[in-house]
């Protein structure tokens, strides 16, 4: 082997990023679950024993938390004082749940694929693919709380005013179908913001639907939002003005039973808000950290998720527009444009 030290110190470095990256997953989420970015949000700038007081948690642990969270960039620390705090940008991300940047959610899904890492392992011998119900929990509860926010920033303000007629149609009353809805974060703001239309949701995964519709109760709109258990394949009813798929269709072993099925159900004039990974038409064209995300993301999650149902598809998350485009054509659509787009994701009008 002819090693070129240089190359080889720049990807040891670029290693050495990745490693320390990975160690500090598993400290953000401790410091989510626990309270602690909420905290130190709230009473920063504050000591690790002030900190740890506040909290009731282990001193020590609380102190060398606080350090990692600032050499790796998630805090800010005054030497002469001893004290951390937050940014308004940081607790934007990491501590207003709720908000359109929190985004801290994300770290409990990435490290759910390590708990799932043997599993996924055994996917790769077997070829027979990893279903999303045969994850462990902290899949669905990450994944809710990663796209909640993308939904709360863009979905009412952006991306339904961004299809031709739909808004004023579901303002005066119609019916909406949200399919792989998971814990049901999309369905609900629909149901909030279009209180005259008839709202379901729908899943294939029972336990995402008992959680739906605990949220839906939560916050006083389980009168007229609905969840039950169903695929995108064989869900239920006709005369949908507007149907949709939120980062779903690629993890789908069936992508075109579930777009005949979804041609099937709208009314005439109809439409699918179809949104997928933002992705670019080669491979080349993904290299780049959301592309890095995506990617890894299809050999942990939704490759395997194809993979186990019946259809023949695995297309991973990084599909192009034109072999979208060609699916759905095959499939009685006639209307498909990509009609707005966000950093992460496309968001495709597709009409009959």
């Amino acid at each position: 082997m002819a090693i070129d030290e240089t190359t080889l110190e720049e990807f040891i470095g670029k290693f050495a990023v990745d490693f320390g990256a990975a160690m500090h997953a598993t400290t953000v989420v401790i410091g989510d679950k626990l309270g602690l970015y909420r905290a130190l949000a709230d009473e920063g700038p504050i000591t690790g024993a002030t900190l740890a007081e506040t909290t009731g948690f282990d001193r020590r642990l609380v102190e060398e938390w606080l350090n990692a969270q600032y050499v790796s960039g998630y805090c800010l620390h005054d030497p002469e004082t001893g004290t951390f705090w937050l940014t308004d940008e940081q607790a934007a991300v990491l501590a207003e749940e709720g908000g359109p940047a929190f985004l801290v959610g994300a770290m409990t899904l990435a490290l759910s694929t390590a708990k799932d890492e043997e599993k996924i392992t055994e996917a790769f011998r077997t070829g027979d693919g990893l279903g999303w119900h045969q994850h462990c929990r902290d899949l669905f509860q990450g994944t809710e709380r990663l796209f909640k926010p993308g939904y709360v920033a863009n979905l009412v303000s952006s991306w339904l005013p961004a299809l031709d007629g739909v808004v004023a149609k579901l303002e005066q009353g119609g019916s909406v179908a949200d399919l792989g809805c998971g814990h049901g974060s999309s369905t609900i703001l629909l149901a909030q913001r279009f209180p005259e239309a008839r709202v379901v949701g729908f899943d294939y995964h029972p336990e995402s639907i008992d959680v739906a519709r605990k949220r839906a109760s939560e916050v006083g709109v389980a009168d007229r939002v609905s969840f039950e258990v169903a695929s995108a394949q064989d869900f239920p009813g006709t005369g949908y003005d507007l149907i949709c798929i939120f980062d779903a269709l690629h993890d789908m072993g069936d992508p075109p039973a579930a777009a005949r099925r979804i041609r099937s159900a709208l009314a005439e004039d109809g439409t699918w808000l179809l949104v997928e990974p933002m992705a670019g038409d080669r491979l080349e064209d993904n290299v780049h950290p959301v592309g890095r995300i995506f990617h890894s993301a299809s050999v942990t999650i939704c490759t395997p998720a194809a993979q186990s149902q019946a259809g023949g598809f695995s297309l991973g998350t990084q599909v192009p527009d034109e072999t979208w485009r060609s699916i759905l054509e095959d499939c009685g659509f006639t209307r498909i444009r990509r009609a707005t787009e966000t950093p992460f994701n496309r968001i495709f009008e597709v009409r009959p």
